[in-house]
């Protein structure tokens, strides 16, 4: 693996790249992560032949951190992604992406549809999902963080008290497999989000998101028509296993594996499974 830095869509994005295959394999990372998260797929895709890269997101670690929060629009998400392919000379890429990074991958195949050759979401709602399942109790209640983010300052304030506390036990409540964040990998991503403007920026992305109607998300789905894998743990404590049901619609040439036992952050607790899933659907599923 080696590190680089691409110049996009109007922002310097900190990536890390594996590789030399003919296809690549983009991997956007969660919220409140960075391209560390994705580090198993990059060695067993690179291996298995592919040209993999997982960019820090506009705001993360060591990229660019714009101050407003309108710079964290999904237009401009969308955008990054795009960049990132013309950047490593190619038309088309498989974009893949975790939480956040996942609702950018779903709206890279919304916006910019001929980019996107093959399509793998983790634990990441398609929005026609999302705004069905978030007017039912339960979901509504598990997304409420959400609507905390919406606050000025208050957010990063909580989060960053008593060293990121909040965050830790989190990392350390939430997998069901024990030791799925290491304390090494923990204080690499605390000190990523201790970066100025960094924790800040995460933030940004919820309140970009929140600035918007619903209709006008709802007038922005369009039908993925590339296939799409869709890979779920199914114990995840803030979005539901309901939100990988009733897809039909938008995305016809979907592929649903749900893994019992594992939580919200899947390539922490099974990175051999996710591998294995990924693999053998873009094997099976070759332009």
């Amino acid at each position: 693996m080696e590190e680089c830095r691409l110049e996009v869509n109007g922002i310097g994005l900190h990536c890390v790249r594996a590789g030399e295959g003919e296809r690549l394999v983009i991997l956007l990372h969660g919220f409140p992560e960075f391209w560390l998260s994705w580090r198993s797929q990059l060695e067993d895709l690179s291996a298995a032949g592919f040209s993999v890269i997982a960019p820090d997101l506009r705001g993360y670690n060591l990229s660019q951190k714009p101050d407003r929060v309108e710079d964290y629009r999904i237009e401009r998400l969308t955008g990054d992604v795009e960049g990132i392919i013309q950047a490593m000379g190619r038309r088309t890429a498989v974009v893949a992406g975790h939480d956040w990074g996942g609702v950018i991958a779903w709206a890279t195949a919304m916006r910019h549809p001929a980019r996107v050759d093959r399509l793998i979401i983790l634990n990441a709602p398609h929005p026609a999902a999302f705004f069905r399942e978030v007017r039912k109790p339960m979901q509504l209640l598990r997304s409420s963080y959400m609507l905390y983010f919406q606050l000025p300052w208050l957010p990063e304030i909580t989060l960053k008290a008593f060293r990121f506390a909040a965050l830790r036990w989190i990392w350390r409540r939430d997998p069901r497999r024990a030791g799925a964040f290491p304390p090494q990998d923990v204080e690499r991503y605390i000190e990523a989000l201790s970066r100025p403007g960094a924790l800040r920026s995460a933030i940004h992305y919820y309140r970009a998101l929140g600035r918007r109607r619903r209709s006008e998300h709802q007038r922005q789905l369009r039908t993925i028509d590339c296939p799409t894998l869709l890979i779920w743990g199914e114990c995840d404590r803030y979005l539901g296993l309901p939100l990988t049901k009733g897809l039909e619609r938008w995305v016809p040439e979907l592929r649903v594996e749900t893994i019992p036992d594992c939580s919200h952050w899947v390539q922490a607790e099974q990175p051999q499974t996710v591998s294995r899933l990924m693999l053998d659907f873009l094997r099976k599923d070759s332009p």
